[in-house]
């Protein structure tokens, strides 16, 4: 109906009654339209499941495996230990026959032939006795003037005295190599015996068997002021 309408516009010119005609069935038409897409829901309603959960079975039983027969036994007691058997059997010995000797018997008498034993040795021998080690002590051998040694000159304005116990070591050529106190001493003293002895006095060296050793010498040392 619309295009035919719109088609005859060219020929001729529409009457008011049809154009209003025209306009209602548009309005009916759009009416349509409008009731049509409202009846179309614009978002489908969610479809709900009801979900029940079913327990599953328990699973059965393993079977027991069958066990294997096994043959009875008949376990017999120990046989009795009777007391012959907790010791070894006795086996004898062979007698030896006539005319043959298989040594002293328990019975003989064995200290019998020892001095016969003893005389058959050859005496022992032993060893050549060493002869002792010849010994000579250390002997001196410093001049007279050389023997005193200095007064250390603050004991001499003391007018102190003393009297030391000195152990001399001496090499093998006769040199004074330590002087050592036995007991106490004065370190004045000491210190000006010390240095004396080591430059000044010399001694034949000990010896053994004839070669010379060193050694050590204990003398007693006094220090006296002159009258």
């Amino acid at each position: 109906m619309l295009a035919y309408a719109a088609s005859q516009r060219s020929r001729r010119r529409l009457s008011p009654s049809a154009l209003l005609m025209i306009a209602a069935g548009h309005a009916v038409a759009i009416g349509l339209l409008i009731t049509a897409k409202m009846d179309i829901p614009l978002f489908p309603k969610p479809v709900i499941t009801k979900t029940t959960f079913i327990p599953l079975p328990p699973p059965p039983a393993p079977k027991p495996e069958p066990r294997p027969q096994v043959e009875s036994e008949t376990v017999l007691p120990p046989p009795p230990i009777s007391h012959i058997d907790k010791f070894p059997p006795v086996i004898p010995l062979p007698r030896p026959a006539d005319g043959i000797d298989m040594g002293p018997s328990s019975s003989s008498q064995v200290a019998d032939i020892g001095p016969a034993l003893a005389e058959s040795l050859p005496p022992p021998t032993l060893p050549p006795p060493q002869p002792a080690v010849v010994r000579v002590g250390p002997r001196a051998a410093t001049p007279a003037d050389l023997l005193r040694p200095p007064y250390p000159e603050s004991m001499r304005r003391t007018e102190s005295e003393a009297v030391l116990r000195l152990r001399l070591s001496i090499d093998a050529r006769g040199r004074v190599t330590a002087v050592e106190p036995v007991g106490t001493a004065d370190p004045a003293f000491l210190s000006a015996a010390r240095s004396h002895l080591t430059r000044y006095w010399r001694y034949r060296p000990a010896t053994e068997d004839g070669n010379a050793v060193a050694s050590t010498l204990t003398i007693t040392l006094r220090f006296e002021l002159e009258e």
